[in-house]
This record gives C-alpha cells, structure tokens and sequence, in this order.
C-alpha cells in the first residue's frame, strides 16, 4: 500500500502517473472518451481522467503495473502478445485492464458482446480485430464469459 497527499483537484491519473510514478496509465485525451487511462478501484473499471483522486482513498487501485505477480504476465498481457493485439502500444494498458474486468464479470459470449464491452477503449491503429482474438483466446483457456459463464 503507497500513500501520497494530494490537492482535491488532482485526477487520479495526474496522481499515479505524476506522483506515484505509474505510467503504464496513458493520458489520452484526458475527457473521459478513450479509454486509455482504464485502471480499476476496488476491482470496477474507472476513467483515472474522470476520477479525482482524493475520492479514492483507502481505496484499492490496480494499475497494469499491477497486474502481473512480478514474474509471469497476466493471461491476457500474454494473449495480446500472443495475437498481436497492438500497434504502437498507447492504448494497450486500458484495453487490457477493461477485457480483465469484462471477462471476469462474464460478458464475453460473442464478438459483438466483447465489441460492445471494449466500445469505451479508443485503437486509433484499429487492432480490433486482433483485440477480441486475444480476448476470445482468455476466455476459452479459463472457460469462463461464453454463453454458460456464471459471474
């Protein structure tokens, strides 16, 4: 657990990026539309640009920094690796951290329910298509967002 003090008006991307020395959080177009500054409060996708990071304490933050266990990447780290799910990378850590949460919440039937899950993150290179292979890769190595999912 890291604390820092920090204005009332400082977003919670300004925070972890600037202060805490996070940036695998991407400042996008910092007005909530890209996607790129995804990062999760107590497990629930939240736009760090949107969020001031004052309301987050005694929160739990996971950045993409954190979520591999240091050693092995996480599955889909892997799997966009694996389907060469990006092009230049920028919005790569906020597409990852909304399919982890999206995937584990169960909403990944089809290509159009994972399109309409990732509708929120931005791919200015239009890795799309490769995107949802990575993510249809995860879900059925874990078995887990088709048609029979429970979450």
């Amino acid at each position: 657990m890291r604390s820092i003090l920090v204005e009332p008006r400082v977003s919670l991307l300004d925070a972890l990026r600037d202060r805490l020395d996070l940036t695998g959080v991407k400042k996008g177009c910092n007005q909530g539309a890209c996607g790129a500054c995804t990062v999760w409060v107590d497990k629930r996708r939240v736009l760090a640009c949107l969020t001031l990071a004052i309301t987050c304490e005694t929160r739990e933050i996971t950045t993409i920094e954190g979520l591999s266990d240091g050693v092995d990447l996480h599955p889909m780290q892997a799997a966009f690796i694996s389907q060469d799910a990006f092009q230049c990378g920028y919005c790569t850590p906020g597409q990852i951290m909304s399919a982890v949460a999206f995937l584990a919440e169960g909403h990944a039937a089809d290509d159009d329910t994972i399109r309409e899950w990732m509708s929120g993150n931005i791919c200015r290179c239009a890795a799309y298509p490769n995107i949802r292979a990575a993510i249809r890769q995860v879900r059925d190595e874990a078995g887990t967002g088709g048609p029979d999912a429970t979450g």
